[in-house]
């Protein structure tokens, strides 16, 4: 029997707050806190496994933006699974992340500009790295969502699949931060054609979404979650639950 998928909340980083974007628009964003520690702390309290964080400016810049935060959201929690993406470009990076507690370092544009530095990343860091795939229409996007390229998301998960890669991040971008639902075809077929297990993102509005993901457990490992859980049309307690059932 296959471990039940984990509800994994998303703090989104930017500005140094906690925001919630709309198709990875950086000027179409809700904040939600000005506090991404206490929010972190909210979610622990309410059943958090594992903690999806973002660093948006990060992402955009290409550079790390919210280190500090980051930092002292992994100091809060020692023993919580943290996974991060965001301006993740480098081994020094990767290091510096892991260091300071993370246990999952998501790697995004860099991994469709230089696959290679995937290979490496896992070789350096085992068991450490997550590919982060974000696609329209099935194409993957890059840089903050900014670039649409002509790579396949199925095709791009593929080489990965023998390298060392932890798990594969899936976001549809059309419908993240929309409350439309997760596209569960998509996010099936790059698990199944992918070889690797997958983190599905973007669009989860309610339990019924989760209640579509759950027969999937053999190759979908977590469900993060945002909007949802911060405006209250899922309570992250009861979608643990009823997936643990």
């Amino acid at each position: 029997m296959c471990a039940a998928p984990v509800i994994i909340p998303a703090i989104d980083l930017k500005d140094g707050k906690c925001v919630r974007l709309k198709q990875g628009r950086m000027e179409d964003d809700t904040v939600f806190s000005n506090d991404p520690v206490a929010v972190a702390g909210r979610w622990v309290k309410e059943g958090a496994r594992r903690l999806h964080l973002v660093d948006l400016n990060g992402a955009f810049d290409g550079v790390p933006v919210h280190r500090s935060v980051v930092n002292d959201i992994a100091k809060a929690y020692p023993n919580l699974p943290i996974q991060l993406g965001g301006g993740v470009r480098n081994m020094n990076t990767i290091e510096q992340y892991i260091t300071a507690g993370l246990t999952y370092i998501i790697i995004g544009t860099k991994a469709v500009e230089d696959p290679n530095f995937v290979t490496e990343a896992c070789r350096e860091f085992a068991g450490h790295i997550i590919v982060g795939i974000d696609a329209k229409d099935g194409m993957v996007a890059t840089h903050g969502w900014a670039n649409v390229t002509d790579t396949k998301a199925t095709e791009l998960a593929k080489r990965f699949a023998d390298v060392g890669v932890s798990s594969i991040v899936y976001t549809d971008i059309a419908r993240d931060g929309m409350m439309q639902g997760v596209n569960i075809e998509q996010t099936v077929s790059l698990a199944r054609e992918g070889g690797l297990p997958v983190i599905a993102s973007g669009g989860v509005t309610d339990m019924q979404d989760i209640e579509l993901l759950k027969p999937y457990g053999d190759c979908i490992e977590g469900i993060i979650t945002g909007r949802a859980i911060y405006e209250g049309t899922l309570d992250l307690g009861e979608a643990q639950s009823y997936l643990d059932s």
